[in-house]
């Protein structure tokens, strides 16, 4: 490629600079990318950051002028905070002022972003400049904020990458959610890079045809979604969860023998996720030809010993029981929280939770309550209290929101619109009704479990001998469950592997990108 005068310029000088390391330069290689052009800047952008530096690092938090809190920056590597309290405003409960000190940058032309929050209000900022700069709010929006700030203080985030890292990440995501080819390769990259996934392609057909006298009540399946809206969300649900699929269902036989698919999540007339039974047809037909997010498919038959204990009849009076109900968005977050620091990718923390659950809940504040702000009501003994109220509530029983994100989701707790039950709770209520859970039903609460934690269950097929003659019979590489749709692979890490044990899956940890779990956690 043929390159201006300019440009080999920029790059000898960033080529320069980046084996410079006694001196502080001017400028940094990275400060320069920006000038060149995009097909030249883009590619050593994306070498640089990934899509984990949108995630603000929480730096700590200021509650007065003896509070003070120092931190190194992206731009600035001596930086310091501290609140001053004033009533400039002559308001009841007056207002405050942020002090930020910001010094010894690595560079002349780089800068730091930050997002300030409370339980009330989220701002931000920028620094270009190595001085003191002030951060004004004229007054607190109610007692209770004032009351919070002065005792927990303003808590202060860091944006890690620096503004070309934070525009280079933001690069990186947004085509996660694109229905395009750029989109599913984004996807695929992200996962790679991000929980060591892998992608080997299978050979045609890419899909299987069923016998269905060969597919019983109880069989799982699993889905992974690569592309489109649906390929995003579930991108950074695997990612959080270590799961390596997205999405679930469980399969029905009624008493002539016809198949149905169980599944919580199936989109209705009107455009809502819903709770619903399909007949096997309509919906393989929907994943094979009209499903846009590439569904990949695999396909979990019960062990011949757990589909004898299977009862029928229960699971179709539980399934039956819970047509038409609402996706289970109030326990989808807390299924993945189990533990006050040991869930969350890095940056990633209670700190940055509760501020984008303060940002979502002044956005939407109905989508809110639906999310989370009922489950953390239930976690409190509480009843109607909005987002500001709990994460005040939580400090003055003297608990944290780390503490309160970690008490476990309870099977038979009822929310407004009923009982609540994500994709993998249905299928895991299910099996608990029918059986699978016993002796120990009582002692577990299904609703705490990941996809991941259901097919890492011991209640799957462990004989190859006795999987259906077409499952992966077009693969050279014979799996121990079967896929039936899908370009790539499918892997599923610690497949059929743990007994249940009472309250199973309440305390583990989930820190990508090992996932290590510990026994009996």
């Amino acid at each position: 490629m043929a390159s201006s005068p300019f440009i080999r310029c920029c790059l000898l000088l960033c080529f320069f600079f980046s084996h410079v390391q006694a001196v502080k330069t001017q400028f940094h290689p990275r400060d320069v990318l920006p000038l060149l052009p995009r097909q030249v800047s883009w590619p050593i952008l994306n070498s640089l950051n990934g899509a984990v530096d949108l995630l603000p690092a929480f730096v700590g938090s200021v509650s007065s002028q003896n509070h003070v809190v120092s931190w190194k920056g992206a731009c600035f590597y001596e930086n310091t905070a501290w609140m001053e309290f004033h009533n400039k405003s002559g308001s009841e409960f007056g207002g405050g002022t942020l002090h930020i000190k910001v010094s010894k940058a690595h560079s002349w032309t780089c800068m730091d972003l930050y997002v300030f929050a409370t339980p009330y209000r989220v701002t931000w900022d920028y620094y270009f400049l190595s001085r003191e700069h002030t951060l004004e709010i004229k007054e607190w929006e109610e007692r209770a904020e004032y009351e919070y700030v002065k005792n927990k203080g303003i808590s202060i985030f860091l944006m890690q990458a620096g503004m070309l890292g934070t525009l280079e990440a933001l690069w990186e995501v947004f085509p996660l959610f694109t229905n395009t080819g750029w989109g599913e390769n984004a996807n695929l990259g992200f996962l790679e890079k991000h929980m060591g996934a892998t992608f080997e392609p299978r050979p045609k057909p890419w899909n299987t045809n069923i016998s269905v006298d060969d597919i019983h009540s109880g069989d799982f399946m699993v889905l992974s979604k690569i592309r489109g809206r649906w390929g995003g969300f579930e991108t950074l649900e695997k990612w959080v969860t270590g799961s390596y699929a997205g999405h679930s269902a469980v399969f029905l036989k009624d008493s002539e023998g016809k198949l149905w698919v169980g599944e919580s999540g199936n989109e209705n007339e009107k455009g809502e996720d819903i709770i619903a039974i399909i007949p096997w047809e309509e919906w393989w037909d929907f994943e094979m030809n009209k499903d846009d997010s590439n569904p990949h498919i695999a396909l979990l038959p019960l062990h011949p010993d757990v589909r004898a204990k299977f009862n029928e009849t229960a699971a179709w009076e539980y399934a039956l029981s819970m047509v038409g109900k609402p996706y289970g968005y109030h326990n989808m977050l807390f299924s993945w929280i189990d533990t006050i620091d040991g869930n969350y990718p890095p940056p990633l923390d209670a700190h940055l939770v509760a501020s984008a659950m303060t940002v979502w809940s002044k956005m939407q504040p109905d989508y809110a309550a639906n999310l989370w702000n009922e489950g953390l009501n239930k976690r409190l003994g509480t009843q109607g209290l909005n987002l500001s109220d709990i994460l005040v509530e939580t400090e003055k029983r003297g608990s944290s929101f780390d503490q309160l994100l970690a008490v476990p989701e309870q099977d038979d707790w009822i929310y407004s619109d009923g009982k609540s039950a994500s994709c993998i709770a249905f299928v895991l209520e299910m099996y608990k009704e029918a059986g699978l859970f016993d002796p120990l039903a009582d002692s577990i609460q299904v609703t705490e479990f990941t996809i991941k934690d259901a097919y890492t269950l011991r209640f799957f097929e462990n004989d190859s001998s006795r999987l259906p003659k077409w499952c992966n019979d077009a693969d050279d590489v014979k799996l121990p469950y079967c896929q039936i749709l899908g370009k790539y692979r499918m892997e599923l890490p610690g497949f059929n592997s743990l007994d249940p044990y009472p309250h199973m899956n309440e305390r583990c940890p989930s820190k990508p990108p090992k996932y290590f779990r510990p026994q009996h956690c």
